[in-house]
């Protein structure tokens, strides 16, 4: 991966200390680019930013959710009760449990849920149990095979392929593995980005069904004090997720679009990387910033760099 342009820099004590470079592209409601830096047209690994493309798939095949269980399917979520309790709800209307899932077992995502929580790593407590066990409701639903879901040759994988190439206009040429175990596919940050705001602008009831149940669950879709959840509490109507490696896409229902990759993979001053976007958009957030201390006491800041100024 090319490194991109600089975006974000870490200031201690007037001092530009590190800097976090990567690609970065704001459409506006005409689809026009607002701003545009880095290698746009390079393949990458969206990860969890395109849950919501894999959720449209999935409705589409016939699986019934609702608004919660949508929600959830589309969250990298930080492993509350709250979250499982829906988790367990989706396998259990298709007559299923826990065991079903194949995803990589783990400790819940956030650091709190983690701290508290007692035994080992498991399927249920990690972040992607919610797409996980809307994928084996699917395969339930239409009688396909339960044991191979992930393979990327089977039926749920194919359709979310579908998925995506439609709303992408790209064609699927490379695969990988998810760190969750699901098949991976790479797109362009500008396709990644059409997909995005082919997403909020759809007439399609399934799409309009999966951006409400994210924009009215955003404690859902990430988790209390997580920042796709802050983003979404703050901005109405705003669509938001993340993704590993520092993948990040936001989108409005007039069909705006922000997305990012960070070449790093850091999530350091993923907060202040929304707020300057978002800037140029015409909204204003307000959140706090990520300060840098120095002895316990506040000495410089992360912050955007001059390009998105």
């Amino acid at each position: 991966m090319q490194s991109g342009e600089v975006l974000l820099e870490v200031v201690r004590n007037d001092l530009v200390e590190s800097i976090h470079s990567g690609h970065l592209l704001i459409l506006d409601s005409d689809g026009r680019e607002v701003l545009a830096l880095g290698e746009l047209d390079q393949l990458i690994y969206p990860r969890s930013a395109i849950k919501s493309l894999q959720a449209s798939a999935m409705l589409r095949a016939g699986v019934k959710l609702n608004e919660q269980q949508i929600a959830l399917a589309c969250a990298s979520h930080a492993g509350s009760d709250a979250h499982l309790e829906v988790v367990r709800s989706t396998l259990a209307s298709v007559g299923l449990d826990e065991s079903a899932l194949l995803n990589t077992p783990d400790k819940p995502l956030g650091a709190l849920e983690r701290a508290a929580w007692v035994g080992p790593p498991s399927s249920l407590a990690a972040n992607c149990s919610g797409k996980h066990a809307a994928m084996v409701a699917t395969c339930k639903t239409n009688n396909w095979n339960l044991a191979s879901y992930k393979n990327p040759n089977h039926l749920l994988q194919l359709a979310i392929a579908n998925e995506f190439e439609i709303l992408s206009g790209e064609q699927i040429t490379h695969l990988a593995v998810d760190g969750c175990g699901a098949p991976l596919f790479a797109l362009t940050l500008r396709g990644l980005a059409r997909a995005m705001r082919s997403l909020a602008l759809s007439a399609d009831p399934i799409h309009k069904s999966v951006i409400r149940s994210c924009i009215n669950n955003p404690v859902l879709v990430s988790g209390i004090n997580r920042l796709p959840t802050l983003l979404m509490q703050k901005v109405d109507g705003l669509f938001v997720k993340d993704g590993a490696e520092s993948v990040m896409v936001m989108a409005t229902s007039n069909g705006e679009v922000i997305v990012w990759k960070i070449s790093d993979g850091s999530q350091r001053g993923a907060g202040e990387l929304a707020r300057a976007s978002l800037a140029h958009l015409g909204i204003n957030l307000d959140i706090e910033p990520e300060y840098v201390l120095g002895g316990g006491e506040v000495v410089g800041e992360i912050r955007a760099s001059k390009l998105l100024l």
